[in-house]
């Protein structure tokens, strides 16, 4: 549990951090956020991230709180003072307080800020990785602009649940044309049968994941093909591999999808190829001086 938690200018302790009750994230989902991993006291794609923090704003005419070196200042401070070298940062702008009505035409609003950070075994991770998870498809119910990185995420709070209490760690959601858009908290992937990896092309459809991006950009440099076309949980079935892309587990091997067993039923060359590389392609900022590198 984090010890420091930042809001709205102050460095609160975890059990004291609140916000206002007439706050319109809390009231109403307006508020968008990101997470991004630290790994080896080193921010993940942080450029990324904050674009997609701008755009998410952008789009929902959020004002932003502060300049993107301020909003990268608080990151490494809570990163410093909860003393995380492997784990994640939350990141959370509300339009703000206001009594409670459904426009927002008061422009003045001052937005909430939120930012606290996780740790997490980076070796518990790994050995997750090193056997794969399961997913389970269920049809996705989600709101049309899942493009907008939003903290509305009760359809996705329940794919989980209903995926957990199936026995799987992830849920993949099925479109109304019977296509997987992404899951729950991931990007979906599969190694289709001609060897490339594939996974759903950009729209508002789905998130613009960043580790998707950068995944990409990997296989790229790894000379590894990548189609960007929907496939079906039946193309899934028949897949040479499977996996997840996420900043809170990066590249994560999928073995069983509804029960069915992927391939050979363990993580597979490419994924694991992929996911060995990751952090060296990544971009990584240390989470205490201003230096970049790979």
């Amino acid at each position: 549990m984090s010890r420091i938690v930042y809001v709205n200018g102050s460095y609160r302790s975890y059990n004291e951090a609140s916000v206002h009750v007439e706050d319109r994230g809390l009231q109403f989902a307006d508020s968008v956020y990101e997470v991004i991993e630290v790994h080896r006291n080193h921010l993940v794609d942080p450029t990324r991230h904050l674009n997609r923090l701008d755009r998410s704003m952008s789009e929902l005419s959020i004002q932003p709180p502060m300049s993107r070196a301020a909003l990268l200042h608080i990151i490494r401070q809570i990163v410093r003072r909860n003393r995380v070298s492997d784990g994640t940062v939350y990141l959370q702008v509300t339009r703000g307080t206001a009594p409670r009505d459904f426009p927002f035409s008061d422009k003045s609003l001052s937005p909430t800020v939120i930012c606290l950070a996780r740790r997490f075994a980076r070796g518990a991770r790994d050995i997750v990785a090193a056997t794969g998870i399961s997913v389970q498809t269920m049809p996705d119910i989600r709101w049309g602009r899942c493009d907008i990185k939003t903290v509305m995420l009760l359809p996705a709070v329940l794919a989980k649940d209903q995926a957990g209490q199936a026995g799987a760690s992830e849920a993949w959601l099925v479109d109304s044309d019977g296509l997987i858009t992404e899951g729950a908290s991931s990007n979906a992937w599969i190694v289709n049968q001609k060897g490339e990896l594939q996974t759903r092309s950009l729209s508002h459809e789905l998130l613009p994941g960043i580790t998707r991006r950068t995944a990409i950009d990997v296989a790229g440099e790894l000379g590894i093909s990548v189609n960007e076309q929907a496939f079906s949980p039946q193309d899934a079935y028949t897949a040479k591999e499977a996996f997840n892309t996420s900043a809170s587990a990066t590249i994560m091997p999928v073995i069983r999808v509804d029960h069915r067993s992927i391939g050979s039923g363990k993580p597979g060359p490419f994924t694991t190829k992929l996911r060995a590389a990751f952090h060296h392609y990544a971009e990584r900022l240390h989470s205490g001086k201003s230096s970049t590198g790979s």
